[in-house]
């Protein structure tokens, strides 16, 4: 995460395309996600982030307003295995914060494990978190974004899972 007080002199890039664009990430409330939520609200995007961390949220939420972004982000509690209301989440953000511009498909999840370790259940609990609702976020969205003839999708991937230790 960029902490402004660490590097007070420290200068960003502007994009001023992005100011007061609509953006969406999943899994916001830390770590890259987190990163992405807070250098768009610096750039003016007004952003809304998904997540089932309410804590590390709330963290990204201070950080904004403390550096005093255009628009402060908004948080949707969604466990992202539960497209409906990943769906629900989507359409409440073009509903209060306007069409969605950019999607930044994030959130992943993965405990260390070895290959022969894994169950098919395993495998598709972690392809329903790490996976499923990237092509849903993009379903709900695209529309919009091909109606209104503009829109990025930013779809990040780890190579993580390969950390293991002790194979």
């Amino acid at each position: 995460m960029i902490d402004p007080t660490a590097a007070p002199d420290a200068t960003y890039a502007s994009y001023p395309s992005l100011a007061d664009r609509t953006v969406l990430v999943t899994g916001g409330a830390d770590g890259i996600g987190a990163a992405a939520v807070e250098q768009f609200a610096r750039q003016g995007s007004r952003v809304a982030f998904v997540d089932i961390n309410t804590t590390k949220a709330a963290e990204t939420i201070e950080r904004c307003a403390d550096a005093a972004t255009p628009h402060v982000p908004v948080f949707y509690e969604v466990d992202l295995v539960d497209i409906p209301a990943l769906q629900e989440a989507v359409a409440r953000a073009r509903a209060e914060l306007g069409g969605i511009t950019v999607l930044v498909n994030n959130a992943a999840n993965d405990e260390r494990h070895t290959w022969d370790e894994m169950t098919p259940e395993y495998w598709d609990d972690r392809i329903n978190v790490n996976l499923r609702h990237y092509f849903f976020a993009i379903q709900a969205v695209a529309p919009g974004m091909i109606a209104d003839e503009h829109g990025s999708i930013v779809n990040i991937g780890s190579s993580s899972y390969m950390m293991q230790e002790d194979f």
